[in-house]
């Protein structure tokens, strides 16, 4: 369901307050500098050196610093997220993503009684099978990673001895026939359900991976049985372990039971060769010609049903990667800044230097220490701080360390790259002084 957009006056009035007081305190450091100025001092004043330097440098300096430091965060931060993102999407979820689609038919808003219902969803399985370039098609009661939640049950299995305070609840979901042949699930032993699993027939149920592990140590659990709700089931087929809500989840017990035995079906899966805009006007098609007045919902792919889960871990990569690279840019702008001002106002020490015997490589070696140990300082500064801020986005980090050693070296190249490129154009400069014209001054 799609929700209207609109502003939040709370959210609009913290970020202007966000700005104002960010502007207010980096506008009260120079202004209090200029109110504390002595104009004679001043004008006695020489020109500082380009190692060490007076107050005011400091702070400039010292601003430099937290600019990198936070920069460096920002981009650790880029960095595990990126790498958890690629993890995830890399995670395979144990069905078919490729030529499977998904949608749904909702029957019971459109007052269908559940003999009419079945009869409607048998009739439109064929009407669809029938299609060329479509292979299989079948029921379910939710589609793997939507939001809708997988009902529960309290379950007892034959052989198994629960602990005393042990309580057995495991999720399932209604299926039709044919449904893990159109999701790509592999079944390792047994059967799938067929339409003869009615509501006349024997219980039956398939399980994954992880309920045989749990409950029948790995055994094939076909012919096996389990009673949920009270009620006794015969195990008839063992399905591949797959996910069921998102990619991080971890293994867990889940079983199937036939949607005829059960309820009616929402959702339809289709695997098929055909196009989304193809297929989506076959499926309408078909619909409308068993009843006009229902329509199909919306016609997605299962690889865009997975990616929507990922959207969260998406947004925030896209929204670190853009604030650091803008931390990234002031950091450079800033330091570059601040050693085209000590430069500027070097010109007799350098013009000294250089009339002393200094090379153009001497100075130029001279000025980029001290931009590249700024520099050093605020990493070092971003590192230490990194450390402890990183943990507040380990809920975002699938498989990754927040303290993992490539996002923190990416993260060092990347400042030390923006350092040298912001400190090369103020040193080159300083080693263009005319040492005549600069002692003369």
């Amino acid at each position: 369901m799609n929700l209207p957009g609109e502003i939040d006056w709370r959210v609009l009035a913290l970020s202007a307050g966000v700005c104002l007081i960010a502007t207010l305190l980096f506008a009260l450091v120079p202004a209090i500098q200029t109110s504390q100025i002595d104009l004679a001092s001043a004008l006695k004043a020489e020109s500082g050196g380009v190692v060490g330097g007076r107050r005011r440098g400091l702070v400039r300096s010292s601003m430099v610093l937290v600019q990198v430091a936070l920069s460096f965060v920002l981009l650790v931060g880029a960095g595990l997220l990126f790498q958890s993102l690629r993890g995830v999407q890399n995670t395979n979820p144990g069905f078919s993503t490729q030529r499977t689609l998904a949608t749904s038919v909702d029957l019971v808003a459109a007052g269908y009684d559940p003999l009419r219902a079945k009869n409607f969803d048998d009739a439109l399985i064929d009407r669809l099978q029938a299609v060329r370039g479509v292979e299989s098609a079948a029921f379910a009661r939710i589609t793997p990673f939507t939001y809708r939640s997988y009902t529960s049950a309290s379950i007892a299995v034959d052989g198994y001895e629960t602990a005393p305070d042990e309580q057995l609840t495991v999720d399932y979901n209604e299926v039709g026939p044919q449904y893990f042949a159109t999701m790509g699930i592999p079944l390792l032993s047994g059967r799938e359900f067929t339409r003869a699993d009615n509501e006349t027939a024997p219980l039956v149920a398939v399980v994954n991976e992880a309920m045989q592990a749990q409950f029948w140590r790995g055994q094939d659990p076909v012919g096996r049985r389990l009673q949920v709700k009270g009620r006794s089931m015969q195990v008839v087929g063992l399905a591949k372990m797959s996910k069921y809500r998102n990619l991080t989840e971890t293994p867990r017990p889940h079983f199937y039971v036939p949607i005829r035995q059960s309820s009616l079906g929402q959702s339809l899966q289709i695997r098929t060769t055909l196009g989304l805009d193809t297929m989506a006007k076959a499926l309408v098609r078909e619909v409308r010609a068993l009843d006009e007045n229902i329509a199909p919902g919306e016609i997605i792919t299962m690889q865009e049903q997975v990616d929507r889960t990922t959207a969260v871990q998406r947004m925030a990569v896209s929204m670190l990667g853009v604030f650091g690279s803008l931390a990234l840019l002031l950091a450079a702008i800033g330091l570059y800044g601040v050693m085209s001002y000590v430069v500027s106002q070097s010109t007799r020490e350098l013009g000294l230097r250089m009339a002393l015997g200094a090379g153009a490589s001497d100075l130029l070696r001279m000025v980029m220490s001290q931009g590249l140990a700024l520099t050093a300082g605020g990493i070092v500064l971003g590192a230490v701080a990194s450390l402890g801020l990183t943990r507040l986005i380990g809920n975002l980090l699938y498989k990754v360390s927040p303290r993992d050693p490539l996002a923190f070296g990416s993260a060092f190249v990347v400042m030390t790259i923006a350092s040298v490129a912001a400190c090369f154009l103020p040193a080159w400069r300083a080693t263009r002084t005319d040492p005549v014209r600069a002692l003369r001054d």
